[in-house]
Order: structure tokens, then C-alpha cells, then sequence
């Protein structure tokens, strides 16, 4: 079939290695490269990279609901579009063109965490199996007919960057296998149950920071969820110190109070139970032992360690 596909990061880039490999992609839709790092130069997104690589003909527009884009879209004669992580919303007339429609990988078990962070929040909230969903595309979040559902466990120390990486290429043999029952018109659509719906929202920076009036096994679960961004981070003595490498412990202790210091990092006191730190990232600095860096600032057992 021929296809156009829409994505931008390195989410998408199995699903499109896939597709480009049993169909005809006749274009690639990517976001404008942006600036970033030192010097905050130009970089392209990793959908883009990938399609020059491949030899696609890829566009990068700043606006998708002008016509002239619109038109473009029309003259490649797609018979279906992808779209994965593209970042923006696809407008009813851009959806029309494709005579099948529009479908997407989403990284949840849909309806359940419809939104931009599906993978965080399951970690989060302690789920223990995920998956990704094949759905089609309509005008609202999605909310479109399910095609596919392909289930995982997520590990108990998984984070979601591993668990991004995973389903990534999960998505990407299933969607595939949409495609191709698209194609014989096999496919089967199933509506969601709109009442079970759970929304995913966007993360927030100011979300990484942790007080330890939080349980243990919370603060762990935030650590797996918001890894490698936001992380999360403490406030001591006015500095800020990322946290890194947690373990939960049954061990009580004072919430914010540090408890101890090992060969294993520090511990430290939480609404209950405690955590062992094993590194800890000062601001412009590299990551270091936690107990090193707690011996350096002078803290001492059963002292209120966190603002």
C-alpha cells in the first residue's frame, strides 16, 4: 500500500524502518529541526534522520493545516497514513485524505492512559502490564477504534526509557500486521469503552522534585517513571541534587531525616518506609556516590537533610 507517515522521535523510527520494508512510503512528515544543546544548534528530529537515511522523501512543515502542505499530501495519493509520536494534532481535512484513514501506535492498553505520557504514568502508577494499542485516528485523543492490542509486563525495576525502547519495536511488528489486514481488508475494528478511559498528562519539570513525605515505594516509582527526563531531584540548603540509583526499604525512619550512610549509598527517612540512594548528581556537576557526596556536605545521622 501506499503510505504517508507521520512521526518525530526515536519512537517512531522502528515502526518506519518497518513499514518502509513490506510497503511504499511515499512521503515522511517529521517536525522542523530545533535547536538544542550548547550552543543551542539546529538538530533534526530522529524520524527525519532516519528517513534521509532510507531514501524517503520527507517533509518538515511548521504549519499541517495550510493548504499548500494539504495539497502536497493529496498529490502523493496515500492509501493510508501512520502516525506515531508526530507531536501535533492532524486536522479533519489532513484525516480525510488517505481513503483508509489514518492509524496509530499508542504505548498503552487503550482506552486506559489516552495522552502524551502513557508510559510514564503506568510506571507511576504501578501498573505491571502495558502494551501498545494499533488505533484508528479520529478528531478526538485517542479515541478512535482499536485494530490491535499487544500486551507486556513491565519489570519491577523497569524504567521508562528501557519500557520506551521496548515498546517501540513492539508497536512496530504490530502495526505491520495491521497494515497488512488493511490491505486485504481483514481488519477488524473494536470501539473503546469511552467509560473506562484514563488520562496521561503531559510531565511537568516541577514533577521530578521529591519531599520524602511520600512513601518509599512511591519515590522509587516516580524515580523508574520520569527516568531519563525530568529524573527526580531533592532541595537541600537551597542547592538542588538529582537523585539517582533507588532502591525502596521496609526500614523506617523520619521523613526527610537521613538515617545512614553505607558502602551502598545513603538512606534516607520517607512518609514510610525509606530509600537508599546510591549516586546523587549536584547541580553542574557528574553524578557521584551518594555517600561520598553526603560525607563532602558533612551530613550526619538523623539529621533533616531535605528543605
Amino acid at each position: 500500500m501506499r503510505i504517508v507517515f507521520f512521526g518525530t522521535p526515536a519512537f517512531a523510527v522502528p515502526a518506519l524502518r518497518c513499514v518502509a520494508g513490506r510497503h511504499e512510503i511515499v512521503g515522511v512528515v517529521a517536525q522542523p529541526d530545533k535547536p538544542s544543546g550548547r550552543g543551542m544548534r539546529l538538530h533534526a528530529p530522529a524520524v527525519a534522520n532516519a528517513a534521509r537515511e532510507l531514501g524517503l522523501h520527507l517533509m518538515q512543515p511548521t504549519r499541517i493545516r495550510e493548504q499548500a502542505f494539504l495539497g502536497e499530501i493529496e498529490r502523493l495519493h496515500p492509501e493510508v497514513g501512520v502516525v506515531i509520536a508526530y507531536g501535533r494534532i492532524l486536522p479533519p481535512a489532513l484525516l480525510a485524505i488517505p481513503p483508509h484513514g489514518f492509524i496509530n501506535v499508542h504505548a498503552s492498553l487503550l482506552p486506559k492512559y489516552r495522552g502524551a505520557a502513557p508510559i510514564q504514568r503506568a510506571i507511576e502508577a504501578g501498573e505491571t502490564v502495558t502494551g501498545v494499542t494499533i488505533m484508528r485516528v479520529d478528531e478526538e485523543l485517542d479515541h478512535g477504534a482499536v485494530l490491535a492490542v499487544v500486551e507486556t509486563a513491565i519489570g519491577a525495576d523497569e524504567r521508562a526509557g528501557s519500557l520506551s525502547s521496548r515498546l517501540s519495536e513492539i508497536g512496530a511488528t504490530a502495526i505491520v500486521a495491521v497494515l497488512d489486514r488493511i490491505a486485504t481488508g481483514t481488519a477488524r475494528d473494536v470501539a473503546q469503552d469511552h467509560t473506562l478511559a484514563s488520562q496521561a498528562a503531559k510531565l511537568e519539570k516541577q514533577e521530578g522534585l521529591v519531599t520524602f513525605e511520600e512513601s518509599a515505594e512511591t519515590i522509587v516509582r516516580r524515580f523508574r517513571a520520569f527516568d531519563p527526563w525530568p529524573g527526580i531531584f531533592m532541595r537541600t540548603g537551597g542547592d538542588t541534587i538529582k537523585l539517582l540509583d533507588l532502591t525502596a526499604l521496609e526500614q523506617s525512619g523520619s521523613a526527610r531525616h537521613l538515617v545512614g550512610i553505607d558502602g551502598d549509598g545513603v538512606v534516607v527517612g520517607t512518609g514510610k518506609g525509606s530509600v537508599r540512594i546510591g549516586s546523587l548528581q549536584e547541580a553542574g556537576r557528574v553524578r557521584a556516590s551518594a555517600a561520598a557526596i553526603a560525607r563532602a556536605r558533612g551530613w550526619k545521622p538523623d539529621e533533616r537533610i531535605a528543605d
